[in-house]
């Protein structure tokens, strides 16, 4: 099974192009949902949370105060670092699972969707990286149209994140959401074929012969190594 990473920047495009997978039918991990998941009440992860932090940062019905968590970590590093430490392998192991139960169906390939592909690393576990691109200059127009925001606050937080420009740096298949929505419909569709054209056939000998499965994302793994290291002295990617 394809194993496919999507990610992007604030305002790239990045969620429709998901939408546009999930409209062809093709299983979508997402880890904004999962995140979600792993604090309601009765998760382990709700549990460290408030071990850490205190009873304070639940509402009386006990679902987490996201808005009073994020007081308390809001310019404080140590702070933020743990509660990273408890929300991030708990959401890389709920990825995990998905992808086992996707292989499990016996899909051809499964998409992840992860705003921090790049960040947390899990590039590296990804048979494949789709990065949804734009300028910045369309980035930070959209961002203030859509929140409207200031241009100020608007560069503050494309500021705060990793440059688009080096996402791409780490992608397989750049989308180039530049344009129109027709015209990344129509991206979407080649990057689709692309990637079954990838599948091939090991999808279903990776399904009927798990050591396969196991070989296969040993080598992953050592070639996406390899491959980065010659991808950062030859420059930035070309899309579809």
């Amino acid at each position: 099974m394809a194993v496919v990473g999507l990610t992007g920047g604030i305002a790239t495009g990045k969620s429709t192009v998901s939408t546009l997978f999930k409209s062809r039918q093709i299983p979508v991990i997402d880890a904004d949902v999962l995140a979600r998941e792993v604090v309601q009440p009765g998760a382990k992860g709700l549990t460290q949370i408030v071990a850490c932090f205190g009873s304070e940062v639940l509402f009386p019905d006990g679902t987490l105060d996201r808005k009073k968590l994020g007081a308390i970590i809001f310019n404080n590093e140590v702070k933020r670092k743990k509660l990273n430490s408890i929300i991030h392998p708990a959401v890389s192991r709920a990825i995990l699972w998905n992808v086992f139960l996707c292989w499990l169906r016996g899909e051809k390939l499964c998409v992840v969707d992860v705003p921090l592909l790049i960040e947390g690393g899990l590039w590296k576990w990804m048979g494949k990286v789709v990065v949804v691109y734009c300028s910045a200059d369309i980035q930070l127009q959209r961002l203030m149209t859509r929140d409207n925001s200031s241009r100020e606050d608007a560069s503050a937080r494309l500021n705060s994140q990793l440059p688009i420009a080096q996402k791409v740096e780490y992608a397989d298949i750049v989308l180039d959401n530049s344009g129109t929505v027709q015209d990344l419909e129509q991206q979407v569709r080649l990057c689709l074929m692309k990637l079954e054209r990838i599948a091939g056939w090991s999808w279903r000998l990776s399904w009927l012969f798990p050591p396969f499965a196991i070989v296969s994302m040993l080598w992953t793994l050592g070639w996406r190594s390899v491959k980065r290291s010659r991808r950062q002295s030859r420059g930035p990617f070309k899309g579809i």
